[in-house]
């Protein structure tokens, strides 16, 4: 191998193993943080909410504005209007928003629910746009400007929100008139639908029983996650703040980060679940997982260099960093995947690379990878699941490894894309105890090739590893080998009744029964 080449790989390998040692690391820092304060926050919102019920039964709570924005949402929008409606809230107090921008028959469902709870009493209105500019950051603002609540609630159309959201949300923001935004925990409607929900279930608890509460609970910057949440609407309007604003794909957390560095807080209440469905299959996940690592990246180009100007601590600016930053984890987990057949010819010719740097190399490796498994475990511990979720460690390192070639694509669209479409993830009103196709299907591409092909890529160095007695090491590649050819065998074309194809640029989904339309490949 030519010297030159040789040092290129011997970064490569360098730096996406310091990067994922690094992410690594962090999360363990999050665990810590989470145990040093998760009994004692909890027990004082507990508190909170427990003491604002027992006030005079004639002084008033604050008018609250549900809004649910919804684009071509068939399969869940009666579901999710009708859990919104029953939320026990005092009469008269709480207003609903459907916030309709679609276009494919999903408006007379909408229409017909919105009737029949406005028959019994229910104060809901159906808010339609002339067009779909800004999408949900656009629907959002549009209904804001009408909206007669001081507090607004967002529900996403799969989320299933339970009588006493509300009840507790609104006694923690009344008690801090500094917070913009109180987030609720997210549940799940269809965890033991599959292998992949199972595995997502953990990954979510993970995110929601340990990182945000770490965030919050510590004065770190945290975000809120679009949905299963109450927002202060001064907050949203308050002019250095900015409201809404559609030039990132995760509109959510541009917002969040732009209240606290106009000097408002964020806070998270792990005692608010508020379910909601899972992406059944692997394409309709990576379509949401490319939309989440692409909009966080474009996040942090817009407000990082603000960040690292504001008058932050540098803790608060590191972590808000490696959050923003979190989706670059696929590019260094594809980079390894790249370079490790290389790395090994490089090793085999005892050139660079010493033993002690090679195995310290990947003892790194070894404690990032441990690192979500011990974190999300314990997640699931927390949240009274004891240790099930050992059991969904492998199914996460299939979905984990297996997606970063979709993830990592997506990361680097995120450093040159400005704004772009807000594509839905389709859901089709599947729970654990009745699982339903979806009515819409996502763009496919052909990048389950290329995944097929990076499969075998690893399997094969898997199998030259293995047999120069580079066993520990060859784990790793095993893992690779078996997520790519699982996620790209999962990800194929496949023959169904009615098939749906349309182009990102267009809608992201359409109705099954709508006529396919030539489009081109993304992602």
């Amino acid at each position: 191998m030519h010297s030159v080449t040789l040092w290129i790989v011997f970064f490569t390998f360098a730096v996406a193993t310091l990067a994922l040692a690094m992410y690594g690391i962090h999360l363990y820092v999050l665990l810590c943080l989470f145990r040093r304060r998760v009994y004692s926050r909890r027990a004082a919102q507990r508190a909170i909410i427990h003491s604002y019920g027992l006030r005079p039964g004639d002084v008033p709570w604050p008018v609250v504005t549900s809004q649910i924005p919804i684009f071509n949402e068939s399969d869940v929008s009666r579901r999710v209007m009708e859990s919104v409606a029953a939320m026990d809230y005092p009469q008269g107090r709480h207003e609903i928003q459907v916030l309709d921008d679609s276009t494919d028959g999903t408006e007379q469902i909408v229409d017909a629910v919105a009737a029949r709870l406005v028959s019994q009493g229910i104060d809901i209105k159906v808010v339609r746009r002339p067009s779909r500019d800004g999408y949900k950051a656009g629907a959002l603002a549009h209904g804001l400007a009408s909206a007669r609540g001081s507090y607004v609630a967002i529900f996403d159309a799969d989320f299933v929100p339970p009588r006493e959201f509300l009840r507790k949300a609104i006694p923690l923001l009344e008690d801090a008139p500094d917070l913009a935004c109180m987030q609720g925990r997210w549940d799940h409607l269809n965890r033991s639908e599959s292998w992949l929900t199972e595995a997502q279930a953990l990954g979510i608890d993970g995110h929601f029983a340990i990182e945000q509460g770490a965030r919050a609970w510590n004065g770190l910057l945290m975000n809120f996650n679009g949905t299963a949440g109450v927002w202060r609407k001064a907050a949203i309007e308050d002019p250095s703040v900015g409201g809404w604003n559609g030039d990132t794909l995760t509109e959510d957390l541009d917002l969040s980060y732009r209240a606290q560095l106009a000097g408002w807080r964020l806070d998270y209440c792990l005692d608010m679940p508020c379910p909601a469905e899972l992406p059944s299959t692997v394409n309709a996940l990576k379509s949401q997982q490319r939309r989440w690592a692409t909009g966080s990246i474009q996040v942090a180009c817009k407000l990082l260099p603000r960040i690292w100007r504001a008058p932050l601590s540098l803790g608060q600016k590191v972590e808000a960093t490696l959050h923003l930053t979190h989706y670059s984890v696929a590019l260094w987990m594809l980079l390894l995947a790249l370079v490790a057949r290389p790395m090994l010819l490089a090793f085999a010719d005892g050139r660079i690379l010493s033993s002690d740097w090679f195995w310290l190399a990947w003892a790194l490796i070894l404690l990032s990878a441990v690192a979500p498994s011990v974190t999300y475990t314990y997640a699931r511990y927390s949240l009274g699941g004891g240790f099930s979720g050992v059991k969904i460690i492998p199914y996460m390192f299939v979905v984990g490894c297996g997606l970063c070639l979709n993830n990592a694509i997506a990361v680097v669209r995120g450093l040159y894309l400005r704004g772009g479409e807000f594509v839905r993830t389709p859901k089709s009103g599947s729970t654990d105890t009745a699982s339903r196709a979806s009515n819409y299907q996502v763009v496919r591409s052909q990048m389950w090739l290329v995944e097929l092909g990076l499969g075998v890529y690893s399997g094969a160095t898997f199998v030259v590893c293995f047999q120069d007695y580079h066993r520990a090491f060859s784990f790793f590649l095993l893992i690779y080998a078996v997520s790519f050819l699982v996620i790209g065998w999962r990800s194929r074309p496949q023959r169904s009744p009615a098939p749906a194809i349309q182009s990102e640029k267009l809608s992201g989904m359409l109705p099954a029964d709508t006529v396919p339309v030539e489009s081109p490949s993304s992602g």
